[in-house]
C-alpha cells in the first residue's frame, strides 16, 4: 500500500487512464493514484492525455509523453517534501 504522499489523479474518461496508472504506485511508493469519474476539464480531457499529479496538471500530445511528464512531476514533488 502507498503512502499516498502525492496523489495522481485521472479521469476515467481520459485517453491515458487506459494505461496501468497503478504501476505508478509500484515505481514510486509515495504515489497514489485515484481514478474518478470526472475531474470536471471536459475540453481539455477531449483534446489531450492528462493526468493531476498533486494539484498541478500534467499533459502533453500522446500518452507516453504524458507518462513521463508525469514521473518526472512525481519526481519533483516526492523532492520537495523530503526537502522540506
Amino acid at each position: 500500500m502507498s503512502l499516498g504522499l502525492v496523489v495522481v489523479e485521472v479521469c476515467t474518461r481520459n485517453s491515458i487512464a487506459t494505461l496501468p496508472l497503478e504501476d505508478l504506485e509500484d515505481e514510486f511508493p509515495e504515489v497514489a493514484v485515484m481514478r474518478t469519474d470526472c475531474l470536471t476539464m471536459c475540453n481539455m480531457c477531449r483534446a489531450v492525455p492528462y493526468v493531476m499529479v498533486g494539484n498541478k496538471r500534467v499533459y502533453a500530445k500522446t500518452m507516453d509523453q504524458c507518462l513521463e511528464l508525469a514521473k518526472e512531476a512525481i519526481a519533483e514533488e516526492i523532492k520537495a517534501f523530503w526537502e522540506a
